[in-house]
């Protein structure tokens, strides 16, 4: 029953919903229903209870694939580009000093482990591969790993892939709290956009929706993934690589410009549960049962990408110390490199942080586009 799509969806819901009780009725209001979403995600998936990376169910594949950017097209529904030129640049700078913060972590964890011993003659692959993967998510991890024949070392790639999951998730948890820990040490201002739109500082998302309304975003949602989808598609077959999500990005932008738009109820609420559903999954990838079934190099390679991750972390943390970066933005930029530009405007709408939301997914794309070439260029120097 485990598989059964059904038990899967309605055992994630029930997630969803405990983690909004939880953050509403109990001491555990003073942490986010992301975190928690992440958390129970995890605790189930390593119970048995729900499918985990290792037995993962299609239905995980068509969160990734159609919930996550149906996330991105509500959220950007409520943006305007006026919020960009103030956040935008900041945001780059961050998410560039954390892809440097990357570098130097491989650099790094490579002198902590016996790479020749965990990874074999694969060591360098295995470098630019963490190095894609932490500048902007796993399309770049695969890209580098295919071209180095990777996929091929079973259990090597398994236990890279197994930790990889796991520090992703642990990131994430990490991240949704930094600005919380570190405004207490060091209380940098924030950087809001004057004279934009009002930010929602309730706990909750609240709005009003009809079936009309509803039915409008839920068909112009869908209808435009299916369109990016096709043009990214026959741009392809041209030799253009043009990704499906910077054409929906694109779309939702031009759209949330319309008065029309703007006053349709309930994008704020579907993107707000497509991102608990897709949290969830993240968290259930978090099986650190599945690390035991590697092998005797298993610690080996927990510890190589753990400390690329932290010392990407610490990098970040000590540069925004200095300049006095607004937390949030640092804790953003550096998911934009960790995991990818939809888990970045997950944390945005954490935080209620509206203004943010097009600059993390405008980092999280560059990240898309440029993680694969350092990947590489790590790989080919070692």
């Amino acid at each position: 029953m485990i598989q059964n799509p059904l038990y899967i969806l309605a055992f994630l819901c029930f997630l969803i919903a405990a983690s909004e009780w939880l953050c509403r009725k109990t001491v555990l209001k003073h942490l986010s229903s992301s975190l928690l979403v992440i958390i129970l995600g995890a605790i189930f998936a390593n119970l048995g209870l729900i499918p985990s990376a290792s037995n993962a169910s299609p239905v995980y594949d068509g969160i990734f694939k159609y919930v996550a950017p149906m996330c991105i097209f509500f959220l950007l529904l409520g943006v305007s580009l006026k919020k960009l030129k103030k956040a935008g640049v900041p945001m780059l700078v961050m998410f560039f000093v954390g892809a440097l913060g990357t570098i130097v972590g491989v650099l790094v964890a490579l002198q902590l482990v016996s790479i020749e011993t965990v990874f074999g003659d694969s060591y360098n692959a295995i470098a630019g591969m963490m190095t894609g993967t932490y500048i902007g998510g796993s399309v770049n991890f695969n890209a580098v790993a295919l071209h180095y024949d990777v996929v091929r070392e079973g259990a090597t790639y398994t236990g890279v892939v197994v930790a990889d999951n796991i520090v992703t998730a642990i990131w994430m948890m990490v991240t949704l709290s930094i600005p919380k820990i570190m405004g207490r040490f060091r209380p940098n201002p924030e950087l809001r956009v004057v004279g934009g739109e009002d930010i929602s500082t309730d706990e909750h998302d609240h709005e009003k929706v009809d079936p009309l309304q509803l039915s409008i975003l839920l068909a112009l949602g869908l209808s435009t993934l299916l369109v990016s989808d096709q043009i990214s598609g026959w741009l392809g077959e041209l030799g253009v690589s043009f990704p499906s999500i910077l054409l929906l990005t694109t779309f939702a932008l031009v759209m949330a410009q319309f008065k029309a738009i703007q006053r349709l109820s309930g994008a704020k609420l579907l993107g707000m549960f497509s991102v608990y559903l897709f949290l969830t999954v993240v968290g259930a990838f978090c099986e650190v049962t599945a690390l035991v079934d590697v092998g005797e190099h298993a610690l080996g390679i927990l510890v190589f990408t753990t400390a690329i991750v932290v010392i990407h972390g610490l990098f970040m943390l000590l540069v925004g110390w200095f300049f006095k970066t607004d937390w949030a933005l640092v804790a953003i930029a550096s998911q934009a490199n960790i995991g990818g530009g939809s888990t970045a405007l997950a944390l945005a709408k954490s935080f209620k942080r509206d203004d943010l939301l097009l600059p993390a997914i405008l980092a999280g794309s560059i990240g898309s586009g440029v993680g694969t070439y350092f990947g590489f260029v790590v790989a080919g120097m070692l």
